[in-house]
């Protein structure tokens, strides 16, 4: 399973270190390849198959491509062995479901380094078939006689004997070969002296063919032999010879059948893509050999099914290569086998065979070399490409020659290898598209085309084809690169010749900013998606680019308009580096949409960080004042929030409405409703009018002018299509609703929570849950108790001071109905600590009208609406009904 390397050996004095050609296992490529040679070896044993049909659909090629390195090479080496010794077969890959005698594998290597040609190809198999201990004599006769024309004076011994043919195969071949044209010779009654005149042969022969003797009975069964030793023995003749080998090897002996596998390794070299010379010749040999099973291995998908080929190549078409056709949707790496696609992406190793195979390649005393710290970085880094697993080894081999152990932070490396591999075979155009979209995390061809620069589309749709770039059929943008291929060409020194300058990656960000922007002004009306996905990709390019906000400020405040938080800040923001708008803004939009998964104190911090760098425009420094404002208010700091607010109230700018609905809010919190409602009747609907009124009718007991406040400012929402109002409010209803009749608040939540499906909502989830707690409040046993103390925990992760006092209203409400004194006496005890800086100060007021309790001691008492008794009224005889609606259903 495992070989010398070389390289490793030759870069250490150090004799105790063995150096292995480590191969990991790929099961799943295995059984792809057992399943369809399975399916093979049936297909040609079946009484309708012959192979000399020329027109019907081939089905016995199966293709592994991948990024380079991927370990698409030690992928057939191991195929070869396994197929030839099954000693050699890793045991998880299990046993096949053929005899081992019936296979005959033999590999070639296309790359350009083995120097392989179109006649090697040829001979090769014919060499390897020489274990059937028999010659062919109509592919022998045709070889010969190519052989003779176009290799005048060279016997066909002394080239196998000078190339590696010989040593792999020996010298049977001739020896067949001879005596194929001596068993022809007699046949044709001959004389035994021009036995090796091939030119005589094959000219008697053909007569004999023509006139149909019966000397020659075996070989006139091969329809087509005499018009192929009548044609021209040139290179492209011997393309269609694989034809007579199809035939021998179908007219073979039960006892002596067998099955050419034939592997093609680096296929991707046998020449570009608009001159396919080699390949036409290849595809014939594929074509004419239908009864073998061929293997073909390289970067790029085979695109022999593509009708766009026709003319470059003899066949071409989904209806000529079904299971080579590309479907637009990405193989899956294991269901190939079942799903009948003979093209099959080789994937990335998983982190638990990066560890292996690093921990296996360099070994002292049978323990691993590379440590354990060390190999987990590198496979972090490697994005399972194991050809990065190779170069990191190389490295490690490297560093230990200063001397000192290599550590893991010497890993975090970028290698220009492979950006060199990566563009080795790439055009200059394709290059060119291959730099610009390593800047974005997806795109499509018209992205990538803008990104270029380019005029045209042709080398970015020529470009989705190669095995790096991956797609996902179903996301806005379908295509992004392997993510280490992706941070190579962005980090990596660059040392091709045609490597950019700075200032040409820059023009580069330019231009894919630019066509961001455009995507996002064009989209026909709101797309919520697409707004999203436009800000995350053009975040990063404006804040690594340090590039004008341009079209990011107004998508910012739609983003914000909406109120649903999804996460748009790069995994990597430095919340303390901030020397540019752009990485406010970054940090802006992240520490709004975190706080939602953030106590507030963090988010105050990060907003604070944002406003004091003084680097955003006026309206964007009155965002980022807002949310600190509505953030200190969560807290519990009016003070700080009043401040905030009424500093972008003043400012008159986008967010002026909503800072006046903060000032409302900060009335209400105070106990002064009569100037809370009377400044929430001027906000209209930008200052959310609807839902101010509601937070001021409940705290007086009026439910059911808060569910209908609510419900309006629900349907308001709705018509202005802002998603995140349209759920807060109906969340708030059902929170109202929750305290009058259960069976509704059950409807009530039930279209909240649908509402909230999607969104990051954390303060609104969090009253929804409480509204829930209040639908069940009075119920015996120790479910609301319990779920009341998760939910405290949860809120005070939260840092949503509010909340909690919502939930200890609750839970006073709960012990009201059911009389407990005590307990309610603990949950005003509760309120009253939490309120002591005067916010909310009346909730210990309301938990005492609902347990119908004096007033406590406390702060200057609420400006009520109408007065206390009536307040008290409302709320007591809330607690009666539900105490009546539990005794009518017990």
């Amino acid at each position: 399973m495992t070989g010398r390397d070389l390289r490793a050996l030759f870069s250490t004095n150090d004799r105790s270190v063995r150096a292995q050609e480590a191969f990991t296992n790929r099961q799943a490529q295995w059984e792809v390849v057992a399943a369809a040679l399975t399916a093979h070896l049936a297909h040609i044993s079946a009484p309708g198959f012959d192979a000399g049909d020329l027109e019907a659909a081939r089905d016995h090629v199966l293709v592994f491509h991948g990024v380079g390195g991927i370990g698409k090479t030690a992928l057939s080496r191991m195929l070869e062995a396994a197929l030839t010794d099954a000693g050699r077969r890793p045991s998880q890959w299990g046993e096949p479901g053929w005899p081992a005698d019936r296979i005959l594998p033999v590999r070639i290597d296309l790359a350009r380094s083995a120097g392989t040609d179109f006649e090697q190809i040829v001979l090769t198999i014919r060499a390897a078939l020489t274990r059937i201990g028999r010659p062919l004599p109509a592919f022998d006769l045709a070889l010969r006689r190519y052989w003779e024309a176009n290799h005048p004076g060279e016997p066909l011994e002394e080239y196998l004997r000078r190339g590696t043919l010989g040593s792999r195969f020996g010298q049977v071949l001739p020896q067949q070969m001879q005596s194929a044209l001596a068993d022809v010779a007699q046949a044709l009654m001959l004389p035994g002296t021009i036995g090796s005149a091939v030119g005589q042969i094959t000219g008697a022969l053909v007569g004999a063919l023509r006139e149909r003797r019966q000397t020659v009975r075996a070989l006139a069964r091969c329809a087509r032999l005499a018009d192929l030793l009548e044609a021209e023995p040139d290179l492209d003749a011997l393309s269609f010879y694989p034809h007579l080998l199809a035939w021998e090897l179908a007219r073979l002996p039960e006892g002596r059948r067998v099955v050419p596998v034939v592997l093609l390794d680096t296929v991707e070299d046998i020449g570009d893509r608009t001159r396919r010379d080699l390949e036409r010749l290849i595809q014939r040999t594929v074509w004419l050999l239908p009864n073998a099973f061929w293997v073909i291995t390289g970067r790029s998908r085979l695109q022999w099914a593509d009708p766009a080929l026709q003319g470059q190549l003899d066949y071409t078409g989904p209806a000529a290569w079904p299971g080579l056709a590309h479907t637009g949707v990405p193989a899956a790496r294991a269901s190939a086998e079942t799903s009948g696609a003979r093209q099959v992406l080789v994937g990335d190793f998983s982190a638990e065979d990066c560890d292996d195979y690093l921990a296996r390649r360099l070994t002292r005393h049978g323990q691993p070399l590379i440590s354990e710290a060390v190999r987990q970085v590198i496979t972090a880094r490697s994005h399972g490409l194991p050809l990065y697993l190779d170069l990191s080894v190389a490295r490690f081999l490297e560093l230990s020659r200063s001397g000192l152990a290599p550590q893991p932070g010497d890993f975090d490396h970028d290698f220009p290898a492979l950006v060199a591999r990566t563009l080795s075979d790439l055009t200059p155009d394709e290059r060119h598209v291959l730099r610009s979209v390593s800047l974005l995390d997806a795109f499509d061809v018209p992205l990538a085309a803008r990104a270029a620069g380019l005029a045209h589309e042709g080398p970015a749709l020529r470009l989705t084809e190669r095995p790096f770039v991956r797609e996902d059929p179903f996301g806005l943008w379908p295509f992004h690169l392997h993510g280490l291929i992706r941070s190579a060409l962005r980090n990596a020194d660059d040392t091709t010749d045609d490597r950019w300058s700075d200032r040409d990656w820059r023009q580069a960000a330019q231009r894919a900013f630019a066509t961001l922007g455009e995507q996002h002004h064009t989209t026909g009306g709101p797309d919520r998606r697409l707004l999203i996905a436009c800000l995350r990709q053009g975040l990063r390019l404006a804040r690594d680019h340090r590039l004008d906000l341009g079209w990011l400020t107004p998508a910012a405040w739609t983003y914000v308009s909406d109120s649903i938080w999804e996460p748009l800040a790069p995994p990597d923001t430095d919340s303390t580096a901030l020397d540019t708008a752009a990485d406010a803004l970054v940090e802006l939009l992240s520490a709004l949409a975190r706080r939602q998964h953030q106590h507030r104190s963090h988010t105050v911090a990060r907003l604070t960080t944002v406003i004091d760098s003084r680097l955003l425009p006026d309206d964007l420094q009155h965002m980022a004042l807002y949310y600190r404002a509505k953030a200190h208010r969560d807290l519990g700091d009016s003070p700080a929030s009043r401040a905030g607010m009424q500093a972008v109230a003043d400012g008159q700018g986008r967010l002026a409405p909503a800072a006046r609905r903060g000032l409302a809010h900060l009335a209400r919190i105070a106990g002064d409703f009569p100037t809370a409602l009377t400044t929430a009747r001027t906000l209209g609907w930008e200052g959310r009018h609807h839902r101010i009124q509601g937070d001021i009718w409940w705290p007086h007991g009026d439910m059911d002018r808060a569910a209908a406040a609510y419900a309006a400012a629900r349907d308001e929402a709705e018509h202005h299509a802002v998603t995140g109002e349209r759920a807060n409010s109906q969340a708030h209803r059902a929170f109202a609703l929750a305290f009058t009749d259960p069976a509704t608040a059950e409807n009530e939540l039930a279209l909240a929570e649908q509402l909230l499906s999607g969104l990051d909502l954390r303060a609104t989830t969090l009253i929804t849950r409480i509204a829930a707690l209040a639908r069940d409040a009075g119920r015996t046993g120790p479910g609301v108790d319990d779920r009341a103390q998760v939910l405290r925990a949860e809120i005070r992760t939260a840092g949503v001071t509010y909340t909690e006092l919502a939930l200890d209203l609750t839970l006073a409400f709960h012990h009201a109905v059911r009389d407990d004194q005590d307990q309610v006496a603990a949950a005003i005890a509760r309120l009253r600590e939490n309120t002591r800086g005067g916010d909310y100060a009346y909730y210990p007021a309301i938990a005492a009208f609902m347990a119908d309790l004096p007033l406590p001691a406390g702060p200057t008492p609420p400006h009520w609406l109408d007065n206390a008794p009536a307040t008290r009224a409302r709320w007591r005889e809330l607690v009666t009904t539900r105490r009546t609606y539990l005794r009518t259903r017990s």
